[in-house]
């Protein structure tokens, strides 16, 4: 595939390459328990994939700010019993796009909210770590709270242009509101995938939607 539009292509995981919901939500039940907080239905859990977790512990569930560090340290330390790529599942033709992508000489970036060590295990796992110039996910500060999209954003600009990449056509592919929130500062145009997790209505401000993977090659190669 030839004539992109964009220099170089940057991914969120959970919900556009990844459904990890089979081993986030039942550990989200686990801390949930241990706060004493009411089970909430599926629909409802969700609303949890993509958005950092320390945000939503307070927003969704209500909890203090001290409690939702808590609450976060213990996911953390289930994720890590589990395993990190436990329970994920790649999207379908998900794969074939990144290898287009990368057939076609465009450098990809991950940019996700989930912590890095995660989405290295993830794409180290299913065999697509080859298909990306540089990962970047969430980091910890010293308090341990891991940094949202808008920061994770400007860090995988940062790593792409000290390869050599030239960042001055970027495009965010991602499936929450979060995204296009998150990359809105930065100047970055957003491609909204439907197969994610994102309610009606969070593509509001996105470039383009996309129902399927094949949908989303012809947007990133409308010369194809």
């Amino acid at each position: 595939m030839t004539g992109s539009p964009y220099s170089c292509i940057l991914w969120d995981v959970d919900g556009t390459i990844a459904d990890a919901s089979a081993g986030i939500l039942p550990r989200l039940m686990e801390v949930f328990t241990s706060f004493g907080l009411p089970e909430p239905d599926a629909g409802a859990l969700s609303r949890w994939i993509g958005p950092p977790m320390f945000e939503s512990f307070q927003d969704l569930a209500g909890l203090s700010e001290q409690d939702a560090h808590r609450a976060v340290r213990e996911y953390r330390r289930l994720a890590a019993r589990d395993g990190y790529a436990a329970s994920v599942r790649i999207y379908s033709g998900v794969p074939e796009v990144l290898r287009a992508i990368k057939a076609a000489g465009i450098p990809q970036a991950t940019a996700s909210s989930k912590p890095e060590n995660q989405v290295l295990a993830i794409l180290e796992h299913y065999e697509l770590i080859d298909d990306f110039t540089i990962v970047a996910g969430a980091l910890p500060d010293a308090a341990g709270l891991h940094d949202g999209k808008e920061a994770v954003l400007r860090r995988a600009l940062h790593r792409l242009a000290e390869a050599g990449v030239d960042i001055s056509r970027p495009v965010l592919i991602g499936d929450r509101l979060h995204d296009i929130e998150g990359a809105a500062p930065l100047g970055v145009p957003v491609i909204f995938v439907t197969w994610g997790f994102g309610e009606p209505g969070e593509s509001l401000g996105s470039v383009a939607e996309a129902a399927t993977p094949d949908e989303l090659a012809r947007i990133l190669f409308p010369h194809a």
